[in-house]
């Protein structure tokens, strides 16, 4: 199996917008810095710096080693199109797409998402969003994405579309993410 870990991440000035009530521009900065860099050790551990992408304007100081691929503008769903267009191409036969903000995140959870045979969603800790698809390629290759309000259901329901297997990661490594300012706080407590 030839997989690519692809992580989508912002321009640093425009993460994690939502905790400017509680963190200034260079706490945002820290704070993304640190998780992006924690989210790319538990990938790279797995799949090695070959498989793994970053998608987005910059790699935000992490090695050359690491891919980049651009992001063409109109957000996050267009771009995570863009990232599974560029697997096509490469014959790549595993995606996932694995969020940045994942401050609990470890290699097994990565791995968890690379060991399934169907389509993989991992939710959020309320079973709303979704932290992470996992796509086999080229049977996916037709995938929607849906990220924005209710987007777990909504891949799910992309899932069925396809009339491809559906499988739901619950992890706490993949279902904590930190997106506003009460997510920070339980963190910081735990």
């Amino acid at each position: 199996m030839t997989g690519w870990i692809v992580i989508p991440i912002k321009t640093p000035a425009a993460c994690k917008t939502r905790l400017t009530p509680v963190l200034d521009e260079a706490g945002r900065r820290d704070l993304v810095a640190g998780m992006l860099h924690r989210t790319v050790a538990a990938a790279a551990e797995v799949v090695g710096m070959e498989g793994l992408r970053l998608l987005g304007p910059s790699r935000h100081g992490l090695p050359e080693t690491v891919g980049l691929l651009g992001d063409p503008g109109h957000g996050l769903n267009p771009a995570v199109a863009s990232a599974r267009d560029a697997a096509l191409l490469a014959g790549i036969d595993r995606l996932v797409i694995l969020s940045a903000d994942l401050p609990l995140i470890e290699a097994a959870d990565v791995a968890a998402l690379l060991e399934v045979s169907g389509l993989a969603v991992a939710p959020d800790l309320h079973g709303q969003g979704t932290n992470a698809v996992s796509l086999p390629l080229p049977q996916a290759a037709d995938f929607q994405f849906h990220y924005g309000e209710g987007s777990f259901i909504a891949h799910r329901a992309e899932a069925g579309r396809l009339g491809l297997p559906f499988s739901a990661i619950v992890r706490q490594g993949l279902g904590f993410d930190v997106d506003q300012p009460g997510d920070l706080t339980g963190w910081r407590r735990s």
